[in-house]
């Protein structure tokens, strides 16, 4: 809540037997005047507009604070952002945060129809009373949310082609394209240039139902 490690904590616990009475006077009235954080807001909204490096710095602000409008208050107290009450409304981004968000890369979600994405996942089940593992394909047209899965004992290369089967069955159709990862069963090696070299079977499959197969990013399974 306030941004200081347990450590800290520990030490002005046994130090301070006054504590309440310190984090009270620390972090609570700690607070940027109501009539300068717009001010702020003002300055840092209108940096969309500019080029980076014309953009304010948290000490930029102190400095036009101080110049422009008086102000008192410390650097800190700037950078942070003032410091919020545990029961007030939600806290508005540092400065050290808006520039940390704005250097951020987001993948847009935005799906055209009549793509599809692909993956394994694995899950605990219990069949005749034995728990086990089992490892369940996904197939998932994102433009409309509709989804098949199907439970196998192994995500092996079979499996790959026998659940893209039973799913263009069940949605009566054949994407356009399916997005992938980088499973072995399916890319065999990824070459210098980015592009993939499919697996035996994964490249009969493909060739078989012309579809166009996309890969995420190695590594980079949360896409």
């Amino acid at each position: 809540m306030f941004n200081i490690s347990r450590d800290t904590v520990a030490k002005m616990m046994s130090d301070n037997p006054d504590i309440g009475a310190i984090c009270q006077s620390r972090f609570f009235t700690a607070t940027l005047p109501s009539d300068v954080r717009p001010i702020i807001e003002g300055w840092l909204e209108a940096d969309r507009t500019m080029p980076r490096k014309q953009r304010h710095t948290a000490k930029r602000v102190f400095d036009r604070l101080r110049e422009e409008c008086g102000f008192s208050g410390g650097y800190t107290i700037i950078k942070d952002g003032g410091r919020q009450p545990a029961t007030g409304s939600r806290a508005r981004p540092t400065i050290r945060e808006r520039e940390r968000r704005g250097q951020e890369v987001f993948v847009p979600l935005s799906h055209p129809p009549g793509h599809a994405q692909a993956d394994f996942g694995e899950a605990l089940v219990r069949i005749g009373g034995v728990e086990q593992k089992a490892h369940f394909f996904v197939l998932d047209l994102p433009h409309s949310d509709a989804c098949y899965v199907r439970a196998y004992p192994a995500a092996v290369a079979e499996a790959w082609v026998d659940d893209h089967i039973h799913a263009f069955a069940f949605f009566g159709a054949v994407p356009q394209s399916v997005l992938y990862d980088n499973d072995r069963c399916l890319v065999a090696k990824i070459l210098p240039d980015g592009t993939r070299k499919r697996a035996t079977l994964f490249s009969g499959f493909l060739s078989h139902y012309l579809i166009r197969d996309r890969y995420g990013r190695p590594g980079k399974g949360n896409e």
